[in-house]
């Protein structure tokens, strides 16, 4: 690719000073794969220059991942050393560092380890880095999820290129540099205007304060009740400190949590998902009573049934996010087998734990406070998506009127 280092740097530039938004004496904790060393340098590079006292990294490698799968015993994978346990707790409650997340994953890493193994780790890591996920989930710290391109993920993206990984790998950079604005002349100039178009999306719907959502599609006939004083976010959140950031780059959703409460119908997916290092494809969803009441897939279906089942609170929704069916990403017409990017592409819902910050006055509220009010609580969160051109979503008034959302996929009303 013609000018890569310089489009890489513009994006490690991006992703310091706009999704954690680095200042002076903060410390800074970043998790990316090793093969993705020339980035990580970047990003610590530009988190120094903006004053960061200190850069932590955490690396990951695919290759050693799918090693310990096929050999290490399942009681020996899902032992978590407490040392990892106290170092992330440390980072978190004394270093008060800001977190940036660097996926580049292969889909389907883990296509051919049992889904009973993959979901005794995925649990086990869950709830021992329970302190890491609720200091997120609240914004008790500022933090990010942005990309990277690998071979491994390419390949499922760009499978007509999978016979030249050079290109097929370029292929991905320029959609990850295109969906997150780094062609720009000034990326964060380009970024502050999108932000500004999405508040008022959200400044919107929180004004009309809707009861509930009603989701017509071809396998969706779904209603979710909303909160009393939820809030729709959209790019940029706060930290309970104050400081801005935004949470995952690209971004194109306005989002709030359901009253996990009341909610009945039924929703099938529109894209794969990941989840796990494996793909889950054609879920259908059936809720009743406020709770997930059947859950199927065409395929990945036990790993959907464990997650479920043997997840507290995963019977109940934490999320719902609205995205124009003619978002950029969409546009691209492409299936990026990644949710930070195919969430983005179309309406979602989340199956598990609530973001508090989507209701007015949530913080320092247990989960038992929390869950009186509507709010699912649960040690997973896990996004899958439901949008398309032919989906109709109306808000529901208090009153029982409905007043149309989006219209055959995109936006009903003007900002």
């Amino acid at each position: 690719m013609e000018n890569f280092n310089e489009l890489l740097d513009k994006y490690a530039q991006l992703l310091i000073q706009k999704s954690i938004q680095v200042e002076s004496q903060e410390n800074v904790m970043i998790y990316i794969d090793i093969d993705q060393a020339p980035l990580a340098r970047l990003l610590a590079k530009h988190a120094y220059e903006a004053g960061a006292k200190r850069v932590y990294f955490t690396w990951q490698d695919d290759s050693i991942k799918k090693m310990d799968y096929q050999y290490v015993a399942s009681e020996n994978l899902t032992t978590i050393e407490e040392y990892t346990i106290a170092r992330d707790k440390d980072l978190i409650e004394n270093k008060k560092i800001s977190r940036l997340s660097v996926i580049s994953s292969d889909p389907n890493l883990l296509d051919d380890i049992p889904d009973e193994k993959i979901h005794r780790v995925q649990k086990a890591n869950s709830l021992a880095f329970k302190a890491r996920r609720e200091a997120t989930m609240k914004n008790a710290i500022k933090w990010g999820v942005a990309a990277a391109a690998s071979y491994g993920w390419a390949r499922h993206v760009f499978p007509e290129l999978a016979d030249d990984p050079e290109s097929c790998v370029d292929a991905l950079w320029h959609e990850i540099f295109k969906a997150c604005r780094v062609y720009e002349d000034d990326p964060v100039a380009a970024w502050d205007q999108h932000k500004d178009n999405l508040e008022k999306r959200a400044a919107y719907m929180n004004d009309q304060q809707f009861d509930g959502l009603h989701y017509l599609a071809p396998g969706t006939d779904l209603y979710l009740g909303l909160p009393k004083n939820h809030i729709w976010t959209s790019a940029e959140s706060l930290s309970q400190d104050g400081k801005p950031f935004i949470a995952n780059m690209p971004t194109e959703e306005i989002f709030t949590a359901p009253d996990t409460r009341r909610m009945s119908g039924y929703v099938r997916s529109t894209k794969p998902l990941p989840y796990a290092n494996t793909t889950i494809k054609g879920i259908e969803v059936h809720f009743e009573d406020g709770q997930i009441s059947q859950i199927t897939a065409d395929q990945g279906q036990k790993i959907l049934e464990d997650l479920i089942e043997n997840n507290d609170g995963a019977r109940g929704l934490g999320e719902v996010a609205l995205v124009p069916h003619r978002s950029p990403i969409s546009l691209s017409n492409l299936t990026f087998y990644n949710t930070l990017f195919d969430e983005n592409a179309s309406n979602h819902l989340a199956i598990g734990a609530a973001y508090p910050t989507t209701v007015k006055n949530t913080e320092g509220m247990s989960d038992e406070e929390l869950q009186a009010i509507g709010l699912n609580v649960s040690n997973v969160h896990v996004d899958f998506m439901i949008g398309s051109e032919a989906m109709d979503i109306y808000g529901i008034r208090a009153n029982g009127e409905e007043v149309p959302i989006f219209k055959q996929g995109e936006w009903a009303f003007s900002v």
